[in-house]
């Protein structure tokens, strides 16, 4: 009985996003910004840490301003879901209409030059988005958090539909290695709070953060060239454009903790561009802990 419940709990919410998927997209932004919104109401501890996270990176900003770059955060947060839900289902030729490559040049060229890529990809909030427009350019794999509820699997496989493979997050470095060598692009999620694995302390605008260094280390093991990447909302909200920039370099170097505060400067910089679109509900300070004490405490 209860995998029959299970079942029909994810047949119900595959169709659902499948719905929504597939409305007109000026109805899906209105629809995404107006839950955004009310979820900024209705989320008090998610705003928070949205809060706690902008204040500490951009610190000479107002208690207004702030509170101003997070709502519209949440808005923004809501449109990409909607986003998301579009190009899980959409054809190629819709999503490459939906979502515009700037920086494809710099792909080119390193596929042409026989080197493996690995796109630094912070989290942005339609780095989905970009990552289903990116699986149109060739292989191309990531990896994701396995999710407690069964039906959550179901949606993230769609990710897979053009040929894109999904490793578990606790996947062996060598695993991945050997996929980058075999020819498969590595859509890399660098920002993340590290737990156990090897770290280096390098500082994200001027915090002390834990830091992965895996970056510098699959550069090294694959000799692939590092395309920073960022997915972002057109300014005329029409779609998304996923932006290719060059390739670091010298990238990577003989100093690991050198690379993970390169690495680290480069995604502050994107977010620089666009704070409004990055993911600042994410607890990515949890281990900064001045006095003795966690930030979000």
């Amino acid at each position: 009985m209860r995998a029959e419940r299970s079942s029909w709990s994810a047949r119900l919410l595959v169709g659902t996003v499948h719905s929504l998927g597939r409305l007109p997209w000026p109805l899906s932004r209105r629809l995404g910004s107006f839950l955004g919104t009310l979820a900024y109401g209705l989320s008090p501890r998610a705003r928070r840490v949205a809060l706690i996270n902008v204040g500490l990176c951009f610190p000479g900003r107002s208690a207004r301003e702030r509170r101003r770059l997070v709502r519209a955060n949440f808005r923004l947060m809501g449109e990409a879901l909607f986003a998301v839900a579009r190009v899980w289902w959409a054809s190629p030729a819709e999503i490459k209409t939906f979502v515009h490559l700037t920086g494809g040049e710099h792909l080119q060229a390193a596929t042409a030059a026989g080197r493996p890529v690995i796109f630094l990809v912070p989290h942005f909030l339609a780095l989905d988005v970009g990552g289903m427009r990116i699986a149109l350019e060739g292989h191309f794999m990531s990896m994701y958090r396995r999710p407690k509820w069964a039906a959550v699997e179901l949606l993230f496989r769609r990710r897979e539909r053009f040929g894109s493979t999904l490793w578990p997050a606790e996947a062996p470095l060598r695993q991945i290695v050997r996929a980058i060598r075999a020819g498969r692009a590595f859509y890399y999620l660098p920002d993340l709070d590290p737990g156990t694995a090897d770290a280096a302390v390098a500082p994200f605008f001027g915090v002390p953060t834990p830091t992965l260094t895996a970056l510098s280390r699959l550069a090294r093991l694959t000799d692939a060239v590092v395309l920073p990447s960022f997915t972002c909302r057109r300014r005329d909200g029409r779609g998304f454009e996923l932006v290719l920039r060059p390739p670091l370099a010298p990238f990577p170097t003989d100093d690991a903790n050198a690379d993970a505060r390169r690495m680290n400067a480069t995604i502050e910089e994107l977010i620089c561009a666009m704070p409004e679109q990055y993911l600042w509900t994410y607890k990515r300070f949890k281990r900064y802990r001045p006095g003795g004490r966690s930030v979000y405490e």
